[in-house]
Order: C-alpha cells, then structure tokens, then sequence
C-alpha cells in the first residue's frame, strides 16, 4: 500500500512539476523575425518592441532580419517555425497582398496574431522644384500625359504602388498611365525621385521625412482621413480631390499557425503592455510612425478584411494573377 501511495504523490510531484515548467513560458530566448532589412521602419518598430516585451519577459528577444523575395523569405520562416512561442514575428501588410499577385502562398490565416501596432498611411511626395503644388494638379497632368510620368517606392504590385494605382482607379484614370518603377524600398525611391529619375513617391510621411525636412522633397497629400502629426498643413485626398480613397502599410506581431492558446495569452498580455508604455508611444511619435492597436482577435478580423479589400484592389487595378 505504501509502494502504490509513494508512486502516486510522485506521479502528483511530476505533473505539478511540469505544469510548473509549462506556466513559466518562456525559460529560453525569443527570436522575433522581421521579413525587411535592418534600419528601416519595420526593423526599428520590431526593435523597440522586443525591448520593451523582453523587460516583462524576463528572457531575451533576438531580432533577425530574414529579406528577400519582396518579403516572402521572411514570412516564410515565421510561418514555418515551430509554433512553441520562442519564433515570433513582425508581419506587414504584404501578407496580405503577396498571394494575390502569385508571389507565394501565405495568407494571413496561416499564422497566430497577437497585435496590431502599427499603421502608416501613404503620402504623395514630388521633389521641392516640381511645377506642381496640389495632388489635384499632378492627377489632372498625369491624365493629360499618359506615360509622361514615373512613379517608385517599392516593389511591382507592393503596398506603395497598390496605393496610388488604386488613387488613379478611383479617378478614372487608367493605373498604367503612371508606369512604376520597382525599388527596394522608399529610400531608394526617394534618392531616384531626388535625383530626377522618377516624378512621384507615393510612400508612407515616416519614410519621407528626412527628405521633406532637408528640403528636398514636398508631401502633397495622405491617403488617410486625417492630417499627419509630423506635418499637420498637408492636407488629406478628401480635402485635395474629394475622395475616400486610403492606404496604409501595417505591422502585426504574429506567430506560427498553432501557437498554444496560453502562450499567445501570455504575448498578447505583455504586447499590451509594451505597446501602452510611454517608450513605445515616445518611439513611435519621434518618427512620426502611427499607432494602433487590435488584440488577437480583433488582429485576425483586421487582417482577414485587408486581405479582401486587397484582393479587390489589386483585381480593380489589374495586378492581381
């Protein structure tokens, strides 16, 4: 009897002993994957974040830029990681766009939101010495001149272009009137735009702002309902051309497909956090970076209608495959 009630306090002992363990997620360090290179705004989002998470965490988050593919590399190895909480990442608004135009697979379902934190909407930027002042005047001279004009920022078919193929649209003005430029990013965009090689960046006022405040670049406008706090004189579409038309590039952080429903619990709690810290709110103000938040829940909602308001703006604009 007392050989059956020893292997039963032990038995006891050893599933008190592992709920112990499993209750004192994470005892090892994080890696948060970012899908972009290191410098830009997702990198310097994804790393104001970990620092902040890993304070509460008690346990290190390692960010590693993963590029390449137009953003596919990096969602990928998100996406294929082991979903036991220690592979997180920052997932942008490409998810929802890459599988419209044939780039890969992925779609937003096949990961575990945690938060929404970020959305930045796009501005149309021209050089300082461009003859025109308006939004208003620029489309009314792109449909005057089809093909006169060229436009950069990003990839063929990414968030930026999308932007203003989809401005064009809601103006009856055939996208290709405007042929696009593919980039890397905003930063060379705007080097090009700067140096005369394209006429238009259509990328978010974060990304442009050191080249406003050097004087070497003019916001018309932003596709948001709102002024931008940076630069609170450029006025919106609605204000320009009397349209509702937005868009914006967002940052979700995300795991693997699966995540533990006490894990994505126990990141959601901390995420809040972080995202509600002064830190966080001072970070993101300074580079004039947008803030907004969604739990788990509310993330998946978000992220399954931009997937179909992509998918129908990439139809309309004839970039979907």
């Amino acid at each position: 009897m007392r050989s059956f009630l020893s292997k039963i306090a032990a038995g006891a002992t050893l599933v008190l002993i592992a709920g112990a363990a499993q209750a004192q997620y994470p005892q090892r360090p994080i890696q948060l994957i970012v899908p972009w290179g290191a410098g830009g705004g997702t990198d310097a989002t994804a790393r104001i974040i970990a620092t902040l998470m890993e304070k509460e965490l008690k346990q290190p988050i390692n960010v590693v830029n993963r590029t390449g593919g137009s953003g596919v590399v990096g969602h990928d190895a998100i996406a294929r990681a082991s979903a036991d909480g220690y592979t997180i990442g920052l997932i942008t608004v490409e998810i929802a766009m890459m599988h419209h135009v044939g780039l890969t697979a992925l779609k937003p379902t096949d990961y575990s939101p945690i938060g929404l934190v970020n959305a930045d909407p796009a501005g149309i930027h021209v050089r300082t010495d461009s003859p025109y002042k308006s939004t208003k005047d620029l489309i009314a001279a792109i449909k005057a001149s089809p093909g006169k004009f060229k436009a950069s920022g990003t990839g063929q078919g990414g968030i930026w272009h999308l932007a203003i193929a989809g401005l064009l649209k809601d103006q009856g003005i055939d996208p290709k009137a405007l042929p696009w430029v593919p980039s890397n990013g905003a930063a060379p965009g705007l080097q090009d735009l700067v140096a005369g090689g394209v006429e238009v960046v259509p990328c978010s006022i974060p990304e442009a702002r050191s080249m406003i405040d050097a004087g070497k670049v003019r916001a018309l406008a932003i596709m948001d309902a709102n002024p931008p706090a940076l630069y609170p004189n450029v006025p919106t579409l609605q204000k320009e051309l009397g349209t509702n038309w937005a868009m914006a590039a967002w940052r979700v952080i995300a795991a693997p497909k699966g995540l533990p429903a006490d894990v994505q619990k126990t990141l959601g709690t901390v995420l809040k956090n972080a995202y509600d810290s002064k830190e966080y709110k001072d970070f993101m103000a300074s580079r004039g970076f947008g803030v907004v938040w969604a739990d788990a829940e509310g993330t998946a909602k978000f992220m399954a209608k931009a997937d179909a308001d992509m998918e129908a703006t990439l139809k309309a604009v004839g970039l979907a495959k």
